[in-house]
């Protein structure tokens, strides 16, 4: 695609938004590298030069992430929930999608159920092994002992 290369140009200049690249299927908002490459082009198709237009979408973006930062400090100031992040990471992403799951892990009768089962098996073979083994058939000397 023609954008690839500035996308490229826009992770050497900012290797801190690499994990803000994560492919969305059901998502709208296109990551900011792409933005970042489409606005190069958008004023590269308006006569403006590479370089010219390279300063002005990396002074758009920074723009950005600094109105957010600043959103969240008068947030934190006012004692209010911060806005979300418009370039939130991958990971806290798929975390907070997660939480849900590792959270019902602790109080979801049913699996408290399961784990109840799984701790009374383990418990069943410990003792059947002991049986097995406590009758002399194991350890270094075997059944040699009288």
């Amino acid at each position: 695609m023609p954008e690839d290369v500035y996308v490229k140009r826009f992770f050497k200049k900012h290797p801190d938004s690499l994990d803000h690249d994560a492919v969305k299927i059901n998502g709208f908002d296109p990551p900011p590298a792409r933005v970042f490459a489409w606005r190069v082009l958008e004023l590269k198709g308006q006569g403006v030069s590479e370089e010219e237009a390279m300063a002005v979408a990396d002074m758009e973006y920074r723009a950005e992430k600094k109105a957010y930062s600043e959103l969240k400090q008068i947030a934190r100031l006012q004692g209010k929930k911060p806005p979300p992040n418009p370039y939130p990471s991958a990971i806290k992403i798929i975390q907070a999608e997660e939480k849900k799951f590792v959270r019902d892990r602790f109080f979801n009768p049913k699996i408290l159920e399961i784990v109840q089962k799984m701790k009374a098996e383990k418990v069943a073979e410990m003792q059947e092994r002991q049986r097995e083994f406590g009758n002399g058939g194991g350890g270094w000397n075997g059944s040699q002992r009288q």
